[in-house]
């Protein structure tokens, strides 16, 4: 078993809900455009954002200020409001992607363990930037790598399996039809990435139409 599913009615609401309940001292950030409906809400959750560390679960080697910047997309939705403890930019203008990898696994080590990690669920069944067949899939000690390959735009830095296994809490949100190809396939046991994520706890929230047939 991969991780306790709920199937839900409203996938962003349920996450907010879940993180203000739990009013984490550290939370790991994903992309795309559920987890902007995500973070949109927690705009307005009750959570004393004043002591939260936000970190990445993966980014793409962009300025924080490009449109497919994750950190710049959840600054953008949530984080200038709420203005947090600290935020962790993977991207670094001044170190090369190998360094900034180097430098960010560092500082996960160093701090206590990550209490939130938000994912999501890639068509093809990637989950951060861990994409089936890639370099980063097979890591076994290190905590943020960077990795690319030829179906996805820009090299990456990302979490690995072994930085998601010390988390306490990771939360999928898996929503729309075009997710529920890979949530049947994960359901089915085939081996994607999203399949090998480990942790203490892990939930998957999904909604009906990313659910049916499953």
């Amino acid at each position: 078993m991969f991780g306790e599913v709920r199937v839900v009615s409203h996938v962003p609401q349920e996450f907010a809900a879940l993180v203000a309940a739990q009013g984490p001292a550290s939370i790991a950030l994903s992309g795309g455009d559920t987890a902007r409906q995500c973070y949109e809400l927690l705009a307005t959750a009750d959570v004393d954002w004043g002591r939260t560390d936000v970190w990445f679960g993966d980014e793409r080697w962009l300025p924080v200020h490009d449109p497919e910047s994750n950190e710049g997309m959840a600054r953008v939705t949530f984080l200038d409001e709420v203005e947090p403890r600290a935020v962790h930019s993977m991207y670094d203008a001044t170190a090369t992607i190998d360094t900034a990898a180097s430098n960010y696994d560092a500082a996960l080590h160093a701090a206590p363990p990550l209490e939130i990690v938000h994912l999501g669920l890639g068509p093809d069944g990637h989950t951060a930037s861990l994409f089936p067949g890639s370099s980063a899939v097979e890591e076994t000690d290190r905590w943020v790598v960077p990795n690319a390959d030829d179906l996805h735009p820009h090299p990456r830095i990302t979490l690995t399996f072994p930085a998601l296994a010390a988390a306490e809490l990771v939360v999928f949100t898996v929503a729309g039809a075009g997710k529920r190809e890979a949530f049947a396939r994960l359901r089915a046991g085939v081996d994607l990435p999203a399949s090998r994520v480990r942790a203490p706890r892990v939930v998957w929230l999904v909604d009906e139409a990313a659910a049916a047939g499953t």
